[in-house]
């Protein structure tokens, strides 16, 4: 200790400064290069997963997967092509969020994992609510839907890509993440009992992802003017849906970019949590408090970012799923972070003139019913440990560059 002591007094003020930038540079780049190689990476889909399974009066037959990610990546590397040749005659179209237009009101992506114990009962409540709700048909002949309520989001502001009045029903994607047991069979037997040929939409991962994946996976093909992923095992209540929708709408800027996620945050004091355990209810608090310590502002602000009922405008999806890294549990905080920091878009007045912008996509977060269910695949300890790693690696990649908003 003395003689280090020694050594820095007779060394000279400028020579230290520039030894501790020279050792600040090279810790900067350390970091950059492990984040680089420990940074989650999404794995590249397969043929395969670009289709689908579903039922017919005959049987059962496989088609074509849409896929509305798949175009707007061919728009973006061709603006980005444009943008490196610098050519002014054409607009960069992909870097506004263009995605094609809706075909059904409402999608529902439910990633699945050998659930064949646990999702009839979550697709015959969510069939009930849908069907009622929006109907199959997506262009009856006679609108099924309410005027706009006069206090709504839409009646305040001119808003760019608002849904469709006359657009009606519904698909259910079931995104089979590489399932050891009938979850695909019990899926299609309900399918075919209840007559949901096309509707109800079975997408098989070769490999498992995890749930990121399968959900990231399930939004890129989605064709609603809506989209909602929700856990298979039916812990929350279907019917909490119109919830959302009114939660989005309320929140939703002048392109009608927005998201409602379900939030448990109410429920804090009740039954369904105080009979949880001490120590999973210990590490639920710890995970809070590194998300506020590690998250932006707006993401570190909500209480519940781990609930299985999240739903997007379309809209929003383009400034979301593309960017998509994390495949395991903490994929709904990058969904929320991507949200937050999505780019401006221009706030437009009745008249349709620009008065302003809005920067990010808003989140409300929707009070929702909801009640444990048996048969999870969280290891509390182990994934609680894991989720605050991939927080911290997560938010790190964002900061640092290793993750951007673009694709070259």
């Amino acid at each position: 200790m003395d003689l280090l002591t020694s050594t820095l007094r007779e060394t000279p003020a400028h020579t230290l400064f520039a030894e501790f930038g020279v050792l600040i540079i090279v810790a900067f780049y350390s970091l950059y290069a492990i984040l680089h190689l420990i940074a989650p990476k999404p794995r590249p889909v397969l043929p395969s997963e670009k289709t689908y399974i579903t039922t017919t009066p005959d049987g059962v037959v496989t088609r074509q997967l849409p896929c509305w990610h798949d175009r707007w990546l061919a728009d973006r590397h061709a603006s980005e092509a444009r943008s490196k040749n610098d050519d002014p005659t054409k607009t960069d179209i992909a870097d506004t969020g263009s995605i094609e237009p809706a075909e059904v009101r409402m999608s529902v992506v439910f990633p699945a994992y050998n659930e064949e114990d646990r999702i009839l009962p979550t697709l015959k409540e969510a069939v009930e609510y849908l069907d009622a709700t929006f109907g199959r048909d997506p262009h009856p002949h006679r609108n099924k839907f309410p005027p706009t309520p006069p206090h709504s989001a839409s009646s305040r502001r001119h808003v760019q890509n608002a849904p469709r009045e006359d657009l009606s029903g519904y698909e259910i994607i079931v995104v089979n993440d590489g399932s050891k047991d009938r979850t695909v069979e019990v899926t299609l037997d309900f399918a075919r009992e209840h007559g949901l040929h096309d509707i109800l939409r079975v997408v098989t991962l070769e490999k498992n992802r995890g749930k990121g994946g399968s959900v990231t996976h399930g939004l890129r093909h989605v064709r609603g003017e809506y989209a909602l992923f929700a856990d298979a095992d039916g812990a929350s209540r279907f019917s909490d849906l119109g919830k959302l929708v009114e939660g989005c709408e309320e929140v939703v800027d002048g392109s009608h970019r927005g998201v409602a996620i379900g939030s448990r945050g109410h429920l804090v004091g009740s039954e369904a949590v105080v009979k949880r355990s001490a120590l999973r209810n210990f590490l639920m608090r710890s995970f809070h408090l590194v998300l506020m310590i590690l998250t932006p502002p707006a993401t570190s602000r909500i209480r519940d970012t781990q609930c299985g009922f999240k739903l997007f405008s379309r809209a929003a999806l383009p400034h979301i799923v593309p960017y998509m890294h994390a495949e395991g549990w903490i994929f709904d905080i990058e969904m929320l972070m991507l949200a937050e920091s999505a780019p401006a878009v221009p706030v437009l007045g009745h008249d349709g003139a620009v008065i302003g912008s809005s920067p990010g996509i808003k989140v409300a977060e929707v009070p929702i019913d909801w009640h444990e269910v048996g048969g999870s695949k969280l290891n509390v300890i182990q994934d609680s440990i894991k989720m605050a790693i991939g927080l911290a690696v997560l938010r790190a990649s964002w900061m640092m560059g290793v993750y951007r908003r673009r694709l070259t």
